[in-house]
């Protein structure tokens, strides 16, 4: 039987990955789109295929939300859509809790208004920013220390998830999802506005890229394999929760040096804090300065996830290194 599926947050990175997995594997996908003066699809619309369907909604408009829901009688809800910029969210925070928390609540009281709760099942996009500062690596069981208002809003989310799974009886999921990047990251996000710079620079259109705190270590792993996790954990036998990590961290620090390696400049260092620059052994030229407006209020110092419960029940893990993730960012900047 042919089953249905509805993304929200389609036309993001995540969505662009997931709605041709789906489609390959025989879905019929439903997106949701929100409506604008200006089109934002440019990521999926390379999608040609007629079991492919964009809807106008948004998370903040649950009426509609219910109405399409409706319609479209799912099978798998995945729940992508939310303003993500950790940045971002400490300057609109209200927005941020309605888009990210309360739209997540929204779905969830879809399902259970419509009667849905043993049709649809529904995938929770959880975050790594969820644990904050606490202790490397980070599993199912890390106590959360939420430091920013994107996080607090998705821990609401979380909990959301669980206690409708608990209280009704949904098939309703978390995958915490550790830094996954690909050449379709927003361009505001720091591993693709260093590969962007790194491609502006090489044609002279720009001289350096600015950054905030180089030290901060992630996890970083590629969207193209999380979604596949994604599906994994609405097709376990149970309702559950799963980090999906690659288990390894690096520093932005040693994604611009791998990086600029690539079109042949070895990063030097010199100076510290604010005053520190990354200067091209090879030109002498200075590549990368310090930027204090792209420091967090509050830093998380390093997120590295521990896979290994996804990998057990799932039978998943990442399959693509950091070495080859930076090439792909950087060589898809340079040709576009």
């Amino acid at each position: 039987m042919t089953k249905t599926a509805f993304i929200t947050g389609i036309t993001g990175q995540d969505g662009s990955y997931l709605a041709p997995f789906l489609l390959d594997k025989g879905y019929i996908v439903h997106g949701l789109e929100r409506r604008g003066s200006l089109s934002h699809t440019d990521r999926i619309d390379h999608i040609d295929h007629e079991n492919l369907h964009l809807n106008y909604g948004d998370m903040t408009d649950g009426t509609n939300l219910i109405r399409l829901i409706k319609d479209i009688q799912p099978d798998e809800i995945y729940n992508l859509a939310a303003q993500s910029h950790v940045q971002v969210s400490f300057d609109t925070p209200e927005y941020t809790a309605n888009a990210d928390a309360l739209g997540t609540l929204r779905i969830l009281e879809a399902i259970r208004i419509l009667g849905l709760e043993r049709k649809t099942k529904f995938y929770q996009a959880s975050t790594s920013e969820l644990f904050g500062n606490a202790p490397a690596p980070q599993n199912e069981h890390t106590p959360f220390h939420p430091r920013s208002p994107y996080a607090t809003a998705k821990l609401y989310a979380y909990w959301a998830t669980i206690n409708y799974r608990e209280a009704y009886g949904i098939f309703a999921s978390n995958g915490i999802l550790f830094n996954h990047e690909s050449p379709m990251r927003g361009e505001t996000f720091v591993t693709r506005k260093i590969t962007r710079a790194i491609a502006a620079i090489k044609r002279g259109q720009q001289t350096h890229v600015e950054l905030g705190n180089l030290d901060a270590k992630r996890d970083w792993g590629h969207a193209r394999d999380y979604v596949e996790g994604m599906w994994k954990i609405l097709q376990h036998e149970i309702a559950d929760d799963f980090v999906l990590a690659t288990g390894q961290t690096h520093s932005v620090r040693d994604f611009v040096e791998a990086a600029f390696a690539l079109i042949g400049h070895d990063i030097q260092w010199q100076g510290s804090g604010v005053q520190e620059t990354g200067i091209s052994k090879q030109t002498n030229q200075i590549l990368v300065t310090i930027n204090p407006k792209f420091f967090r209020p509050t830093e998380l110092d390093i997120l590295c996830g521990d896979p290994s419960k996804a990998k057990k029940a799932l039978d998943w893990q990442a399959k693509t290194s950091f070495q080859d993730l930076v090439k792909e960012m950087v060589e898809h900047d340079l040709s576009t």
